[in-house]
């Protein structure tokens, strides 16, 4: 990606909202908003799948695990794409060029949407040789089938949401992105219920109540950039061309960063699969958990991405590494407490999910020794923020790639070979200490770089 012009515009603000004031105060704003708005969500999933086990069919709690690892493929897709959206905007507002930060806001959505349609399509048709391959079998293929048919299509609504709020987020309007995502969770909250319980719908009321949700979370977030903020602005084939190698340098390697996390989470599925119906839904209930328990920490990398962004159009260096340093304090702090908090809930989860057999192993391995393990993760989520947002996209592609396929991958496989469910568990999150630690030292590395050449361009 080429270096972005500090040139200003009638349309720029006067001064970048991150390049001033206290950075842990920005840290700790843009997470907990982040937060409160991806929390919303979460929650929302994990009363679903709730709702979803009070129909006392496991079978139908694995399907929505079996379809939620597929269809994460194409969720990642688009994180990748709203990385490309919040870099690129984020150093144009930096350096005070808001014509610019509107036109990468409209051609990354032109580019989000062809992505993402074109893999929806493939995926559609690919549905039941998919879902098998994962180890979805009999009547919860049957479920995990109808479940992803409502579901899928709709990934373009959240394509577009996604970019929309990663937008919102870059000129430093995260109270909006909250309020759009809040606004998406609560309608699934509310409909819901009625629809799995009151039309009788079961499965596939779930699913049209999150498709709802998504129209409203997309409806909210274009009037929040058209009407107060008139971010976009309008592009031609020839601007769209003119920005697509720095939209792709950013977009495709995020994008292949975040396809590998649901490799390897659809690898161990398919390995925990083989202790049968419990563990595969135990296993689901785990993957809603966790983004509700780590909300703050997935909020945070992503919501440190625009404090990088700007303060590097701006040349402040000293308060990238500043942002860095004290999110890794923050996530350490966050990290003991969820810890605590898993540990002593574990008992009353388990009943709630009314998980059983091989499900309670599952539990109590995870919420008594893995929990701690999120640090590391955390701090590779740092780094791939940073590498994202100072033109090493492909860096962070890189440690993703190692961590799930010379990490996750082989230690999952090995280590269930040995110690069978146990060692699976363990190894499912072992990749991550040493490429969350390389990767944190070697984004500070490179702030402190990229800070020395410019004391050296400017002598």
């Amino acid at each position: 990606m080429s270096s972005t012009p500090s040139v200003s515009t009638p349309n720029s603000p006067s001064q970048a909202v991150f390049t001033q004031g206290p950075v842990l105060r920005h840290v700790l704003v843009m997470s907990s908003t982040s937060t409160i708005g991806l929390m919303s969500l979460f929650i929302v999933d994990l009363l679903n799948m709730y709702f979803l086990s009070l129909l006392g069919e496991p079978e139908i709690v694995a399907a929505v695990g079996f379809s939620s690892a597929l269809l994460f493929l194409l969720f990642s897709m688009c994180i990748g794409i709203q990385i490309a959206m919040g870099a690129l905007v984020a150093r144009a507002e930096g350096s005070l060029n808001r014509d610019l930060a509107g036109r990468y806001c409209t051609n990354v959505w032109i580019f989000s949407t062809s992505i993402v349609f074109v893999l929806a399509i493939i995926i559609w048709f690919s549905l039941p040789a998919l879902l098998h391959l994962l180890g979805a079998r009999d009547q919860v293929l049957a479920y995990a089938l109808s479940y992803s048919h409502i579901m899928l299509p709709s990934i373009i609504l959240v394509a577009i949401s996604m970019c929309g709020g990663a937008a919102l987020r870059a000129i430093g309007d995260a109270r909006r992105s909250m309020f759009c995502t809040l606004a998406g969770g609560g309608v699934n909250a509310v409909l819901d219920p009625i629809f799995i319980f009151g039309f009788g719908w079961g499965i596939e009321g779930a699913a049209v109540a999150s498709v709802l949700a998504r129209f409203t979370v997309l409806a909210m977030t274009l009037h929040a950039l058209f009407s107060h903020h008139h971010l976009p602005k309008k592009t031609s084939l020839a601007f769209f061309i003119k920005d697509l190698p720095n939209i792709a340098k950013v977009a495709l390697p995020a994008m292949l960063t975040n396809l590998m996390t649901p490799l390897g989470g659809a690898f161990v599925l398919t390995l925990v699969a083989v202790y049968g119906a419990d563990a595969v839904a135990a296993y689901a209930v785990l993957a809603r958990i966790i983004p509700v328990a780590f909300a703050g920490i997935f909020s945070l990398s992503g919501a440190i991405g625009p404090i990088v962004g700007q303060n590097a159009g701006a040349l402040h260096f000293d308060r990238v590494t500043e942002a860095l340093i004290k999110s890794a304090w923050v996530i350490a702090a966050y990290v003991l407490v969820v810890w605590l908090l898993l540990y002593l809930l574990a008992p009353v989860i388990i009943h709630v999910f009314s998980i059983q057999g091989a499900g309670v192993l599952v539990f109590e391995i995870y919420t008594s020794y893995l929990v701690g393990f999120f640090f590391f993760a955390g701090l590779l989520f740092i780094a791939n923020a940073a590498f994202n947002n100072l033109q090493r996209a492909h860096w962070a592609m890189g440690f993703n790639f190692c961590r799930t396929f010379l990490g996750t991958i082989p230690l999952a496989y090995l280590l269930s070979q040995e110690f069978g469910l146990k060692g699976l568990m363990f190894g499912d999150v072992s990749g991550a200490i040493l490429f969350g630690c390389v990767g944190f030292v070697l984004a500070l590395a490179l702030v402190a770089r990229l800070k020395k050449q410019v004391r050296v361009q400017s002598a």
